[in-house]
């Protein structure tokens, strides 16, 4: 087994950037989970993942538990997308956060876009849960530290989350 992420922080802290890296690989999933749940997955989520990467790298010396990273660098990317968030609504969105018209765009079947379009329309809470369950390949216990919750509480999200797209899902196709 390789180093724990206490280690991997010190080793940033003491100038190996390749330990950052290391970091980022291992809790990419996670900030792009927490990224897709705040802007929603038609937004610039692959930026704020490396805003919130870059912001934790350039405060890397802040960070007081050095085991506590991944709770860390995802509250950094939940600050990084309120902050686009802000200023979209203030009209400063930079037009470069815009996608590409000249980039082929997936084509995807009438369900999966169905249950995208539900999973985006899902309480805040539970929509992250639920993103970084599945994306972000999450053990409960992994993801109630990374939510700052009990195992039993993420459960609960899950379970009610799941409810929600079921019932949704259902009445879609029944209607």
């Amino acid at each position: 087994m390789g180093p724990g992420d206490a280690d991997l922080v010190q080793a940033v802290r003491q100038g190996r950037r390749d330990a950052y890296a290391d970091l980022v690989r291992r809790h990419a999933s996670a900030v792009t989970a927490v990224c897709a749940s705040r802007v929603g997955a038609r937004g610039p989520v692959e930026d704020m993942v490396q805003e919130a990467f870059l912001r934790g790298f350039r405060m890397i010396a802040t960070l007081e538990d050095p085991a506590k990273f991944p709770a860390w660098v995802c509250g950094i990317a939940i600050r990084a997308c309120l902050d686009w968030l802000k200023a979209k609504e203030r009209g400063q969105v930079s037009l470069d956060v815009l996608p590409d018209a000249s980039a082929p765009q997936e084509v995807d079947d009438d369900r999966g876009a169905a249950l995208r379009k539900e999973v985006e329309a899902l309480p805040e809470i539970y929509r992250e849960a639920l993103l970084l369950f599945y994306y972000g390949k999450q053990s409960y216990q992994e993801l109630g530290r990374t939510l700052g919750i009990t195992a039993a509480a993420v459960n609960a999200r899950l379970t009610k989350a799941r409810a929600m797209l079921r019932d949704k899902m259902a009445r879609a196709v029944n209607a």
